[in-house]
């Protein structure tokens, strides 16, 4: 059992209201899990295209076959990387497909302080639209001082200092990292599934690609917003799952 990929799962999704442990972000969710954390793109590209054909799957035989996967989660990638290079573009494409196809992609960014702007970062310094990129707050609502931003490249903060959450052979305990962060925002994107209006639901059965942006749309205009993250990333704020969720039941 890996260490690392334990705890982020538990942050998405471990099992609440049973007086055992933690509660993940959406307490009542599906994970698939991938082995794709990989600086390679070849594996990264089969570990994304496996969950692309699931979703399609899902989407063509009307939810009987396949998975209605809604978010990956990305606590991995490449420090420096310039995503418009001919190494890593490939990457691009793949986060594209599959948010055409109704998948956001949460992205942890580099821990480092570093403007990801100016130094580049893969996949937090990638354009698709469809990806969310992860920065890592504080207990207090700093930005971690050892977490990226970028005020055109990363899209939002969520908690992942001191994170609480399941490890390997029924152990639990604290992580910190924008690895940890991510899975804030993946977790959150599969709950504002679970409450978005019957109009956005009917919507993204005809449009996933569409609906799914709308659905980060009202993540990032529904943050919790601070002085010093105004000025650092995009969205200006840490992620508000109450505003969020009353934003997706009125769309």
């Amino acid at each position: 059992a890996d260490r690392h990929g334990s705890h982020v799962a538990g942050t998405v999704g471990a099992r609440g209201e049973n007086q055992i442990g933690v509660s993940g972000v959406n307490m009542n969710v599906k994970i698939m899990a991938v082995a794709g954390a990989s600086g390679n793109t070849s594996t990264v590209l089969r570990a994304y295209g496996y969950v692309l054909a699931q979703k399609k799957l899902w989407l063509s035989s009307g939810g009987k076959e396949g998975a209605n996967v809604v978010s990956t989660n990305s606590s991995f990638g490449i420090d420096r990387g310039n995503c418009n290079s001919t190494q890593y573009k490939v990457w691009n494409d793949i986060y594209n497909e599959m948010g055409k196809a109704g998948i956001l992609s949460a992205a942890a960014t580099a821990n480092a302080g570093w403007d990801i702007d100016t130094v580049g970062d893969v996949p937090t310094g990638c354009d698709s639209p469809y990806i969310i990129s992860v920065t890592n707050s504080t207990n207090t609502g700093k930005k971690a001082g050892s977490a990226g931003y970028g005020i055109t490249t990363i899209d939002i903060a969520a908690p992942g200092t001191g994170i609480y959450s399941t490890l390997p052979n029924n152990r639990y305990g604290n992580l910190t990292g924008t690895s940890m962060a991510t899975p804030h925002i993946a977790g959150a994107v599969a709950y504002l599934h679970s409450v978005g209006s019957k109009t956005w639901n009917d919507n993204y059965y005809v449009n996933p690609g569409e609906a799914a942006l709308a659905l980060k749309k009202a993540m990032m205009e529904n943050v919790t917003p601070t002085a010093e993250l105004k000025t650092k990333i995009v969205s200006g704020g840490i992620l508000n799952l109450l505003t969020s969720g009353q934003a997706m039941s009125k769309m």
